[in-house]
């Protein structure tokens, strides 16, 4: 694994790293009571709190590919749900898809059981500033 540590609200979620993909990390959680929304299906905002993780462990990986420590600062979340979740584990992944000088782009995809039929996409947009300032 990349090294990477879950801030305590991943970790109140349930959510860990399964796995590096291309040197970028992919994050999942278990369905349980705790991410509960209608009945037999994930709430909409714990799924979009795995995304927000997995965008942000994404850029922090590219950036520490690039050995360019930034402070990471989000400033847009959009989130397009695709279908329910469902009673099972669920991935995500972020990728970047450009990160400039102060700012960067981030796309991520949920998934269950089939990657090729994600339950929600988001994109990210974050502003980045050198670690020190």
């Amino acid at each position: 694994m990349n090294g990477l540590e879950l801030p305590p609200y991943a970790v109140a979620l349930g959510i860990g790293i399964d796995h590096d993909e291309d040197d970028k990390p992919v994050l999942f959680v278990d369905f349980s009571e705790r991410i509960l929304g209608r009945p037999g299906f994930i709430h909409g905002g714990a799924l979009s709190g795995l995304m927000e993780m997995a965008g942000f462990a994404g850029l922090r990986a590219e950036l520490a590919q690039r050995g360019e420590p930034q402070r990471i600062k989000p400033v847009n979340v959009q989130v397009e749900f695709m279908r329910g979740g469902t009673e099972q584990r669920t991935f995500a992944m972020g990728h970047v898809t450009r990160a400039g000088r102060r700012v960067a782009l981030v796309n991520i995809e949920a998934w269950q059981d089939d990657r090729t039929k994600p339950i929600a996409l988001a994109q990210m947009k974050f502003l980045l500033s050198p670690a020190g300032e």
